[in-house]
């Protein structure tokens, strides 16, 4: 890199792989002492950082090593607009005033400021994720522990045991674990994504045109299938098969190569997906939730609501069903299907739902995260009309939003002398096959796995301690905690 003394200096690179993976820029700005970098999805606008240094001479190597860096991942000279952006469809949102009598007993509500599809609860925490990237963490009482800021839109939140990862629109799944988040999956540019699912580390993401895709923890692609319809916005999977939702209906497939194993035929195009043990759950636009059995398909049960479905849940073993409608209700029906209730919910329609310790959470088209009170006894106050004091989470505007690492730079380090003084498992990144891939060096380790590691940070040679490693059923181990650089 070299300019006139004085002259800004824009070094522009981009990634596109259009059989799997990336479709990403990177750009770097030199303007005195001054490092300004743009990165993100092609098309979009990405995220800025700007950095200052001592002189200008140390700008422009610190700016060299980053386009180093990045050229050694498969970056190349372009030009900006080139390339057509990721295709990207964002889900229509349209909610209509509920026509039910009463209001759900909402306990509190949180808004994020725009229309949010992603939903997950667990026993410490509720997660929400958003159409403008934010992901927030908050406790069971409402207030809000943690905040994200993803590059693009957030489609969905799944949980893969500890692991809990966000399918952006940017083609990257983020690994939301630790304090620090990282890409663990890309997924190829010429993938529109609907939702996706992670087992076992196991990626499984369907499309618009009604496509799945399975890539597995190492990030490498496994198997496809075009479907048999469009519009896939259900992707299910355990160990048996992955549950796969689209116009015409439900597909499962053996999670090893993907062979039909049968299709159900749906009533109406399926718009969400929900599983339990033994069955799968479909709600439609025909106003249906439907079960079917996970061993032959069979439809078992229907759930009827008075509107399009837009999103289903389900209490432990199917003992409850609940739907959210696209008129701002949300229902709830007995294992059997006959409707228990029906109410409104007072902030927009639920685009995605859980139930947990009779509590029901919501997302919804107007960026509200709501927890419900589904018990019997709020139930039926609210249906007289005896509603609890609504609690506003107030914004979480002040918290520091934590960004995803594009470099090992980023990590905390550590020296070696103090390693071997703590917790903590070191491993190594080694390149095999043209393949960076990460090993374990620490002793008491199966020698032949390899470990599931952010790629953003991985560099032949270098070193990283874990806090801890989990043996995953495919042979390979997953991190879990703090990563820090070793030096």
């Amino acid at each position: 890199m070299s300019a006139m003394s004085g002259a800004p200096v824009t070094t522009y690179l981009e990634l596109s792989e259009s059989g799997g993976g990336a479709h990403k820029f990177y750009e770097v700005t030199v303007d005195g002492t001054s490092v300004a970098i743009r990165y993100g999805r092609i098309g979009t606008e990405g995220q800025l950082k700007r950095s200052g240094f001592a002189s200008p001479a140390a700008a422009r190597a610190a700016a060299e090593k980053k386009l180093a860096e990045k050229r050694r991942k498969g970056y190349e000279p372009a030009v900006p607009g080139g390339r057509a952006p990721r295709p990207v469809t964002r889900r229509q949102v349209a909610s209509a005033a509920s026509t039910a009598r009463a209001t759900a007993p909402v306990l509190w509500r949180f808004r994020t400021g725009a229309s949010a599809f992603g939903i997950h609860i667990d026993d410490e925490r509720c997660w929400v994720g958003n159409q403008s990237g934010d992901v927030y963490a908050l406790a069971h009482d409402g207030e809000v522990l943690s905040r994200f800021s993803l590059p693009d839109g957030v489609k969905c939140l799944v949980a893969d045991d500890f692991w809990i990862y966000a399918g952006c629109d940017d083609g990257s799944v983020y690994d939301l674990s630790s304090k620090l988040p990282f890409a663990a999956y890309e997924i190829s540019a010429d993938v529109d994504i609907f939702w996706l699912d992670i087992h076992q580390g196991v990626l499984h993401v369907s499309d618009r045109n009604g496509g799945l895709t399975v890539i597995d923890h190492e990030d490498e692609f496994q198997w496809s299938r075009t479907g048999t319809g469009a519009h896939a916005w259900m992707i299910r999977a355990d160990d048996r098969a992955a549950y796969h939702g689209h116009s015409r209906g439900v597909t499962a497939y053996t999670p090893e190569g993907g062979r039909q194993l049968w299709h159900t035929a749906t009533t109406g195009a399926v718009l969400f997906g929900w599983q339990e043990a033994d069955s799968v759950y479909a709600g439609t636009d025909r106003r249906l939730v439907q079960r079917l059995a996970k061993r032959d398909g069979r439809v078992l049960a229907d759930y009827r609501c008075d509107a399009v479905v837009y999103s289903c849940a389900t209490a432990p073993g199917g003992r409850y069903v609940f739907a959210g409608d696209n008129a701002s209700s949300v229902y709830c029906f007995d294992e059997s299907g006959d409707r228990l209730w029906k109410l409104g919910t007072g902030c927009g329609s639920a685009l995605s739902m859980q139930y947990l310790d009779e509590r029901l959470y919501i997302v919804t088209t107007d960026g509200t995260l709501a927890c419900i009170d589904a018990s019997p006894a709020a139930i039926e106050a609210a249906e007289r009309g005896s509603l609890p004091q609504t609690q506003d989470i107030k914004s979480a505007a002040g918290l520091p939003a934590h960004t995803p690492a594009t470099s090992a730079e980023v990590l905390p380090t550590v020296s070696a002398a103090a390693a071997g003084d703590t917790a903590g498992v070191i491993v190594e990144c080694v390149r095999q096959e043209g393949r960076v891939r990460v090993q374990v060096v620490s002793e008491g380790y199966e020698p032949g796995w390899y470990v599931q590691f952010p790629r953003a940070i991985r560099e032949p040679g270098a070193r990283f301690v874990v806090e801890s490693l989990h043996p995953a059923s495919g042979g390979f181990y997953r991190v879990r905690g703090t990563i820090r650089r070793l030096l």
